[in-house]
Order: structure tokens, then sequence, then C-alpha cells
């Protein structure tokens, strides 16, 4: 057990401990309420007022005055030396304004600062009878300043007399005995009509459909717009057909086209060149045929998916230099992937160019290839060169 002497310690350091402890707290406190304080200041809005700076720019301003001639000349004094004719100014200015209006001088358009005013008035009291009729009148204040302003005189004097304008020529009119005759006939269905045939306006769908080129304009696409241009300038009177605008159609071989590539091949190359029998060998992957509406301007063909031999590159004269070839080549190639294509080419045809763009590579010079196809008046030369494009 301890003596009372060491208690009596027990007990200061006790008391001691507990002093130092509330003035600690306190200390907290004192800290916190301060940083609340400095928080507060710093998240309230300051407010500024320039009035003190005014007044001492007034105080600096009038010790700079030598005498009393310049404090007349001041803004103040000015402005109230004017005041009464600019009020003045502006009843002369409402009375015009009332004037023209047709109403009395006393009732005048309301200006932009005092319909906002009176808005605001309306708006800061509780809503009368007068308040919604302000409210409203300067809603409508802006119709009303416009129907005002056009309905105005001009400023400018109006002379001279008004020239009328003349007529539309209208042509002659048609008999109705002869249009009742003409609308008596029977007609031909438009899909077998020979205007189908010249504009292809209702194109057939087509199966095997491989691209479709918007953009390109050929040399005869320009001519026949040319040729329509210059015949409606010239008959200005009478009704002009609307141009069909259409695309060139890449697609295979159908039997429809067969005609029309016959035709093509033997203008291009010889007579009696037919083949109906790539109708029978995979004409999705051996064959391509461009199209401007119902006409073939272009044909590509391959022996078969085996041999893969390009036998006939031909496009239409006046669609030449239009990319056509080169879409149908790019197109036959793209069918007939991880093989070798080869092809014979004269020596002196600018599809040579074409080809080797592509990447043919010449294999073999063969002399007189061509002598027994070609006319012996052919400006191309008998020989060819045996082209091939390798794919791996």
């Amino acid at each position: 057990m301890s003596s009372d002497e060491e208690w009596d310690t027990d007990n200061y350091d006790s008391t001691d401990w507990q002093t130092r402890k509330s003035k600690r707290r306190k200390v907290t406190r004192k800290r916190r309420s301060k940083a609340a304080v400095v928080k507060e200041e710093e998240t309230s809005p300051r407010i500024f007022s320039i009035e003190t700076l005014l007044e001492a720019l007034y105080e600096q301003t009038v010790e700079d005055w030598n005498d009393d001639s310049e404090v007349r000349d001041s803004f103040e004094i000015v402005l109230r030396n004017l005041l009464p004719e600019l009020t003045n100014a502006e009843s002369a200015y409402l009375a015009r304004q009332g004037g023209i209006d047709g109403r009395s001088s006393d009732v005048h358009l309301l200006s932009r600062q005092q319909a906002s005013e009176l808005a605001q008035f309306s708006t800061d009291r509780e809503p009368s009878i007068l308040a919604r009729l302000l409210a409203a009148k300067s809603r409508i204040h802006s119709r009303v300043l416009r129907r005002v302003v056009l309905n105005r005189d001009p400023p400018y004097p109006c002379t001279g007399s008004l020239i009328p304008l003349q007529a539309p020529r209208t042509g002659p009119t048609a008999n109705p005995a002869v249009l009742n005759a003409l609308y008596s006939i029977k007609t031909t269905p438009y899909e077998s009509s020979f205007l189908s045939r010249l504009s292809g306006a209702r194109p057939s769908l087509q199966s095997g459909i491989l691209a479709v080129d918007w953009e390109t304009r050929t040399p005869w696409m320009e001519l026949m717009s040319d040729i329509r241009e210059h015949y409606s300038l010239a008959h200005p009177e009478w009704e002009q057909a609307a141009e069909v605008v259409a695309p060139i159609t890449y697609g295979t071989l159908q039997p429809c086209h067969l005609r029309q590539v016959h035709d093509l091949l033997a203008r291009v190359f010889w007579h009696g060149i037919d083949v109906s029998d790539s109708l029978e060998y995979s004409p999705e992957k051996c064959t391509v045929i461009a199209t401007y509406k119902q006409l073939v301007v272009g044909a590509a063909f391959l022996s078969s998916p085996q041999e893969t031999y390009i036998t006939y590159l031909a496009v239409r004269s006046g669609w030449d230099n239009s990319q056509i070839a080169t879409c149908m080549l790019y197109h036959l190639i793209a069918l007939n992937p991880h093989k070798d294509i080869t092809l014979h080419v004269s020596i002196n045809n600018p599809a040579v160019l074409l080809y080797n763009r592509f990447g043919f590579k010449a294999e073999e010079f063969i002399v007189g290839f061509y002598e027994d196809y070609l006319d012996p008046n052919s400006p191309q030369s008998k020989n060819a060169f045996r082209l091939r494009l390798r794919r791996w």
C-alpha cells in the first residue's frame, strides 16, 4: 500500500493532466471556429462597389478645376440645359408617329426599353386586368410595328408609270378532234415500246449486278447532252423532254445481252464471234457486261473458270477513255482469285498499257498470231504478246 506522500503526488498529477486536457480542448475549439470563419469569408461572394472610386474621382476633379467656368461646363450642367429641348423633341416625334398611325398623339408605339419596363412591372406585382393588357400589348408590339412600317408611304417620290409584263407566248391550240383520235389509239405497253429501248427510264431488275457507277460521264453522254441543249435553244416554244439520268451498271452476261454483245464484238474484232456458250460455263465468274440503261457499252470474257484465259475485252466506240475497260478487267480478276490469268494482245494495241497497270507481264512474242483473224487492211499488227498475271 502506498504512503500519503505518494498518494498526494498521484492526485496532483491526475489533476494537472485533466487541466491540460481541458486547455487543449479550448485551443482546438478556437482553431476550428477561426477556420470556419475564414472558410465562410472565402465562400461568401464579395460585393464590390465603385461609389468610393467615383467619389474620389469627383473630389480630385473638383480640386483640379480652376474657376467656376470649368464647373459650369461639367456634364450635369450641360445636360440640365439640354434636357428640356430633348424632351420637346421626343414629344414632337411621338406626336408625329401617332399621326402616321392614324391615332391620336397621346397613343404611340412603345420603345423596347418601355416595353421591357412594363413587362417587369406587370410581373413584379399581382397580375390585374390592366397588367395583363399591358403584357399582351408588349408581346404584339413587334407585329404592330412591322404593320406600321409596311403601311407607311415611301420616303422617295414615285414617278413614272408601271409597265405591265408581257404575256407569255402560247403555242397554237391543238384540234380537239385530233387529240381524241390520238387518245383512242391503243398504245403499246411501255416495257415493250420503242421509247423504253431509247431511254430505259424503267429498267428491269437485273440479276448478277457487280457494281453501279453514277459518276462517270463518257464522251457519248456529253455529246447527247449538248445535242439536247442545242435543240432546246433552237426551239424554245416546244416542250422539251427531261433527261433521264442513269448509271453505268456492271453485271454478268444475261440472255437479253447476246444480240448487242455479238454486234459489239463484230465491230471491235471481226465478224462471226459467238459467245452464247458462255451462258453455260459459269457466267457469274467468266463474264462482265457494262450497260447504260438498256445499251451494252462493254464486254469482257474468260474462257472458263479452270483455264482463266481472257478471250475478249471490248468497249463501244464513244464510250472509251472512261475507265470502263479498267472496271471490267478489275471485276474479272476479282471474280477469279488465286489463279493465273493469261491473254494475247496485238503488239501495237493501246490495251497493253492497261494490262501492264494490272501487273501482266509478257512471256512470249508470237509472229503472225492474228493473220487468220484480222483484215489485211487493219492498222493493228498481226504479231502478238502472250501476257500472264501471276497470282502466286
